[in-house]
């Protein structure tokens, strides 16, 4: 079996078994053992949801600390569209990046240009597409990990587009060894995140061996140094700020924001897994066949809602979608150039390395004939128990339950409900440890008697 990094850990020292994360885990991938959470490493797709369930915070993402670029001879930072949401109205792109600078980075690339540049690649992949649909986006990692974990079935539906952090990642690392007459490994290039599960799509890529990335700083570590550099530059923003706004990559901060911008009449938006959730179930059910494309964020409102990030989700979200409102009233031709997107899409610029595949799940047993063995006692030993998903065993569901039992990570005693025998025996032995303590009481040396009444028998 493979192993997988994870963004994420648990400080057992903090948790102590409340069941939140396991309760809102999509994949079901985290067991109570021995009052502590525990993570199954194969169905984990990092989404974050324990991260913001927990309520001890014993659930910590695992980021690049701030200040980890000094290794590199060059630095570059590349902020996600987010970031530009975390601050004021007044504050733009420009800014911010200028800000960015100001903290250590030899440089600075704004994201949004290529973000604009993907948008149209995407909009000549739908129109030349003629497989089964919907399409789906491939943005956020969650969603991608999701279908490799739950519907490996649409795999083949997810876009093969590469993201606009790693195209750009690898455009800098080129440019800048030209440039700088470095070579490229010593050219650091990274990435300012909303989420945890960035930091697994460099680790880790889903469908290729390395990133062009080197690492992930979150928005929320960056963010009070950054507001400090801001707060010492000038204020007000000039119109030529504004008209430096790529409309069609701005939009890649919020849930809709690429269907937005480009116009996609027969697409759908959906935020939250929850809400994913149905999504999907509905596809591998074939309800949505009339839907080209499907803008997917595992975070609520997209990438503004990520855990690693400050600002209220509503107020960044109200952001984004207000600058884009000013930037379609101005009428700002601002952005690619469509035919030098097509020249280079026509050259598979634009594509993936590599080929996403499913992630395979710890098969019950190695030997088939056991496995098939296992299988009807797994579905026969779910028919006895309650099917009520109590999680009192550490399990979140009573079938999740089974299986463990039968892969020998759970005991049917953990099972409450399961052996009503057992409870008899526990209430008899516990009746007797009462009247046995009574009986001590009444016939200790020196006790007094009490009448119906209360009052001591001599």
């Amino acid at each position: 079996m493979k192993e997988y990094f994870h963004s994420i850990r648990i400080d057992t020292e903090k948790c102590d078994g409340r069941m939140k994360c396991l309760r809102v885990c999509p994949t079901q991938a985290i067991r109570i053992r021995n009052k502590k959470a525990v993570i199954i490493e194969e169905k984990c797709i990092d989404c974050g949801e324990c991260i913001t369930a927990c309520p001890h915070e014993a659930i910590v993402p695992l980021t690049d600390p701030f200040g980890e670029f000094t290794k590199f001879h060059h630095t570059v930072a590349i902020p996600s569209p987010a970031l530009y949401a975390q601050f004021g109205r007044e504050i733009l792109p420009e800014k911010i990046l200028a800000g960015i600078k100001k903290l250590g980075f030899d440089d600075t690339f704004d994201l949004i240009i290529t973000c604009g540049e993907v948008s149209f690649a995407i909009q000549e992949y739908l129109r030349e597409y003629k497989g089964p649909k919907p399409l789906i986006s491939n943005v956020c990692p969650t969603v991608v990990r999701l279908i490799q974990v739950k519907y490996p079935a649409l795999i083949n539906q997810i876009i093969p587009i590469e993201t606009p952090r790693e195209l750009a990642a690898r455009e800098i690392k080129k440019k800048k060894s030209k440039q700088l007459r470095l070579k490229e490994k010593d050219i650091g290039t990274f990435y300012l995140t909303p989420c945890p599960v960035k930091m697994i799509s460099i680790k880790q890529p889903a469908e290729k061996g390395k990133s062009h990335i080197d690492g992930a700083i979150s928005i929320s570590d960056i963010y009070g140094p950054l507001l400090s550099a801001l707060e010492s530059m000038e204020k007000g923003s000039s119109r030529k700020a504004l008209e430096s706004i790529c409309i069609l990559g701005i939009g890649w901060a919020v849930v809709g924001g690429i269907c937005r911008t480009l116009r996609l009449k027969n697409s759908l938006a959906v935020s939250g897994l929850a809400e994913i959730l149905k999504v999907f179930d509905d596809i591998e059910m074939g309800k949505l066949r009339n839907i080209d494309f499907i803008e997917a964020y595992s975070c609520p409102q997209g990438c503004v809602g990520g855990s690693l990030t400050v600002e209220n989700l509503y107020i960044s979200y109200n952001k984004i979608l207000k600058l884009i409102e000013t930037l379609e009233f101005e009428q700002t031709k601002v952005g690619p150039d469509i035919r030098e997107v097509r020249k280079v899409y026509n050259q598979k610029y634009f594509f993936i390395d590599g080929k996403l595949e499913p992630r395979p799940i710890k098969p019950l047993d190695k030997d088939l004939a056991k496995a098939i063995k296992k299988r009807k006692e797994k579905e026969d030993l779910y028919e006895s128990l309650p099917k009520i998903d109590c999680g009192a065993c550490g399990a979140p569901t009573c079938l999740c339950f089974a299986e463990d039992v039968v892969r020998g990570e759970a005991e049917l005693t953990d099972c409450v409900f399961n052996l009503p025998q057992k409870f008899i025996e526990l209430s008899q032995e516990l009746s007797g440890l009462l009247n046995k303590s009574v009986f001590l009481g009444q016939t200790k040396p020196g006790a007094k008697k009490t009448s119906k009444k209360g009052k001591a028998i001599e």
